[in-house]
């Protein structure tokens, strides 16, 4: 969806200029090849000036309405990564940072993927992440995910190991599912990743990206007249994700890991005749569905115990 192709109500439609940029940031996604350096790319003064509204906007917020690891990050992607009012950060150094803190990259995209496909991305730690920049006409609002979304909501979050693990559970348990099983994936993502909200020092703060790159939805979910639910994912997967206006309701979760554990005991109610186990040295998923298969996993996990024994007994000594 979107791209350079954009609907008629989109705030950008009739600005041709706007469109040709697009185009552009279109071109750069689709011809990018996985493995190569993500092409830096000189943004304009309105482009900067922009993400500089946002950006000042949305750290107002913070330190009332984000969670303790969104909060914890910011600094070290500002010290690494160039996050700036006046500066919008490179996709190729934000992929470089987050390989180092939790395995995750970063591959440019020119618009939505179909959950099937950004799901199975998420698997393999791989996040895809727009590189446009949304229309300087109304700077709080995009109808659609752009960089301010994507570095200011999820880089942040992505950059912290348990919520880098879950996001990858997400991704893992559509890997072989039924498209009915995606949809439900997809929208448990939606009301975790991009609109979650979770308990820290006896109050709610949000850790969805939607809401982190959204002043005022940020501000609403916060606000005491929104309606919280806690995160089940069996009921959570029914819910209506709405685009272009506030949800109904928002999902809360004690911490990432009951989230994650809640995850865990859903996908096992997901029909496929095989299991899976990520490797994060190969950076592949190894299928498991006969004996041969389960007895090298077996031997590997040996493996990985007796590097770790050696580590331990050279430590102690």
């Amino acid at each position: 969806m979107y791209g350079s192709d954009l609907d008629a109500d989109h705030p950008g439609f009739k600005d041709n200029i706007y469109r040709k940029r697009r185009k552009y940031f279109a071109d750069l996604a689709m011809s990018y090849k996985y493995g190569e350096p993500i092409p830096r790319v000189e943004f304009t003064e309105e482009e900067v000036k922009t993400w500089g509204v946002v950006f000042r906007e949305l750290n107002k917020l913070y330190p009332t309405h984000a969670c303790r690891e969104h909060l914890n990050n910011l600094p070290l992607l500002t010290q690494f990564c160039g996050y700036r009012e006046d500066n919008i950060p490179q996709l190729e150094d934000v992929s470089n940072f987050l390989r180092e803190r939790t395995g995750f990259t970063i591959r440019p995209v020119a618009g939505y993927l179909s959950p099937r496909d950004f799901l199975a991305g998420l698997a393999f730690r791989v996040f895809h992440c727009t590189q446009y920049v949304r229309h300087s006409s109304d700077p709080l609002y995009t109808p659609e995910p752009d960089t301010c979304h994507e570095l200011l909501g999820h880089v942040p979050l992505l950059a912290e190991p348990s919520f880098a693990q879950f996001s990858q559970e997400l991704g893992l348990a559509s890997l072989g599912a039924s498209d009915d099983a995606v949809q439900k994936l997809a929208t448990c993502y939606f009301f975790t990743v991009e609109f979650g909200l979770c308990k820290q020092e006896g109050s709610l703060r949000a850790y969805g990206a939607g809401l982190l790159s959204s002043i005022s939805e940020l501000k609403h979910s916060l606000s005491g007249s929104a309606k919280i639910l806690p995160f089940e994912p069996n009921i959570t997967c029914k819910q209506e994700c709405l685009i272009t206006t506030f949800q109904d309701v928002y999902f809360v979760s004690e911490s990432f890991e009951e989230a994650k554990f809640r995850m865990r005991e859903f996908a096992k109610t997901i029909q496929r005749p095989f299991s899976l186990r990520y490797n994060p040295y190969t950076q592949s998923v190894c299928v498991l569905k006969d004996m041969p298969s389960i007895n090298d996993v077996v031997e590997e996990l040996r493996h990985e115990l007796d590097i770790v024994g050696d580590a331990l007994c050279r430590l102690s000594r």
